[in-house]
């Protein structure tokens, strides 16, 4: 009689959150906005500030006021991130929505055994304030922010704290994302880099069996069948 054993290609996941879980840019438009109104300086849309989301919230600040030409030494922009920072914490997912699919696949992958872990330029604190309002915290068995690893993305040392972290040493794993940043990270630490296919994901450059329709995709069921 013959049977089927199944086994996944990687036995964990690592995500990016902002841009490949959720779409985060109108709440994060919204937090910069109020601070740019209320030093007369001109609000942005959320496609203006979506572009220079990912590599973490200083640098959000920071190269949105060079490409505004506004005062961007160190004063200000610490004056400026403090504020944004403040306003974002204070509503972190009023406007924020999963893409599509993301949650139910999310709880798919982890119900099929595989393990999930988060690299996040968001600071510590306030990514585990937005998962938590989203309410899939509990899918993750480690979360590492901005300010939770010796140094932040694209610093390889972001995504490898994860991975010590879920003591993925010498097992097959995984990090998805969407952006250029993601697949840079990943490049460094030495693992197979997955895009997503929405948001800013379709402007990666990967291979076709490295983009993402669906993050169910990545369950990588290998069926062998043995003989009893």
């Amino acid at each position: 009689m013959a049977t089927t054993t199944q086994t996944h290609r990687y036995e964990a996941l690592v995500f990016d959150l902002d841009g490949t879980l959720i779409d985060s840019a109108p709440d994060i438009a919204a937090a910069l906005n109020l601070m740019l109104e209320r030093n007369n300086w001109p609000a942005q849309s959320v496609a203006t500030v979506e572009k220079f989301i990912g590599f973490g919230a200083r640098r959000l600040v920071h190269d949105l006021f060079v490409s505004l030409g506004l005062p961007s030494d160190d004063g200000t922009i610490d004056a400026a991130l403090e504020e944004y920072l403040d306003n974002y914490a204070r509503t972190p997912a009023d406007r924020t929505r999963f893409y599509p699919h993301v949650r139910e696949d999310l709880e798919a992958l982890r119900d099929c055994g595989i393990r999930l872990g988060l690299c996040t330029n968001k600071p510590q604190e306030l990514a585990l304030k937005v998962l938590g309002i989203l309410g899939i915290a509990h899918l993750f068995d480690a979360i590492v922010g901005a300010d939770a690893a010796p140094a932040s993305k694209p610093d390889p040392a972001h995504l490898m704290a994860v991975a010590e972290r879920m003591k993925l040493n010498g097992r097959p794993w995984a990090y998805v994302g969407d952006t250029i940043v993601d697949k840079t990270t990943a490049a460094g630490a030495g693992v197979p880099f997955y895009a997503v296919s929405w948001g800013t994901g379709r402007r990666v450059d990967v291979e076709p069996s490295m983009r993402l329709a669906r993050l169910r995709d990545l369950d990588g069921m290998d069926d062998a069948a043995r003989e009893d």
